[in-house]
């Protein structure tokens, strides 16, 4: 996939500025505060054979704005939708522009010929937010009909190195530090490197973010890899984690139960509340060493 997705705006639109009134100490003040910005982003495919090509609006996400090319190609790709990049003709930001901002926002995926897209298959249409991401998976054997099979891996970290994730992604958070309200995921080698971090509202955004830039640099799958989310760890990232083969994730809050379920049913080490001084493994612990 030419790297024309990587350059999708002129400028970042991720950090809108407001006046506020501040109250510290019982003084009131009007300061100015930058936001994290938070817009919808609807993800319409065209799929089918030349002489009858089909267009269907897929998916609408309460996202952070930047990166949308990224964000619609990983969700296709965990979705089970696209496999590889080959498999995205092109992509276009289309529709109307809201005032104030400089791009449309819905992404139109033109799929190639061959791609077979089975609409009636899909389980649900698509309605995600910023907060709970795509919500409907009610156990496990909903997987079952996408092909995931159990990541294998023979990528180790060492104990040190956990430690060290969060805050090295902290550290790359620039939308972060300019506005404290957003999540990351981060790419980190098993030297503990960082290798790509994507910022979003959405927790499950900036992981669509970052496997979309994989699938689109073609570097997939990412058994050799460690995944890392600034948020807790739920079902639905953990089965974008197992899309992409990633074999660990790394969450500084919390896992939910039937992430820990799909983490030891698939063969991912997952690790919660991690911080430089602990983090628990709640599944496959042998990738961690001492």
């Amino acid at each position: 996939m030419p790297n024309e997705f990587e350059k999708e705006i002129e400028k970042p639109e991720s950090e809108k500025h407001f006046s506020i009134t501040e109250i510290k100490d019982g003084v009131r003040t009007t300061i100015k505060d930058t936001l994290a910005v938070e817009e919808p982003m609807e993800v319409r495919i065209v799929f089918g054979p030349a002489e009858k090509r089909t267009g269907k609006s897929l998916a609408i996400t309460m996202r952070t704005p930047d990166h949308d090319f990224e964000l619609a190609a990983g969700f296709l790709f965990c979705e089970n939708i696209v496999a590889k990049p080959s498999d995205i003709k092109s992509m276009d930001l289309v529709g109307p522009i809201a005032p104030g901002r400089n791009k449309p926002n819905i992404v139109r995926v033109e799929l190639e010929e061959d791609v077979a897209v089975k609409i009636q298959d899909l389980q649900r249409h698509f309605y995600t937010t910023s907060s709970c991401g795509i919500c409907g998976k009610a156990s496990l054997d909903a997987l079952d009909a996408m092909s995931l099979r159990p990541v294998e891996s023979k990528v180790r970290l060492s104990a040190e190195t956990i430690h060290q994730l969060p805050d090295i992604l902290r550290s790359k958070q620039q939308v972060f530090r300019n506005t404290g309200g957003i999540h990351a995921a981060g790419l980190f080698n098993n030297q503990g490197e960082l290798i790509c971090l994507r910022e979003d509202v959405g927790r499950h955004n900036a992981l669509d973010k970052l496997i979309g830039r994989q699938l689109l640099d073609d570097k997939l799958p990412l058994a050799n890899m460690a995944a890392v989310v600034s948020g807790r760890a739920s079902f639905e990232l953990l089965q974008k984690t197992l899309s992409a083969s990633l074999p660990i994730l790394v969450a500084v809050g919390a896992p939910s139960s039937l992430a820990v379920m799909l983490a030891e049913r698939f063969g991912v080490t997952l690790i919660g509340f991690t911080s430089t001084n602990r983090f628990n493994i709640y599944s496959h612990p042998g990738r961690i060493t001492a």
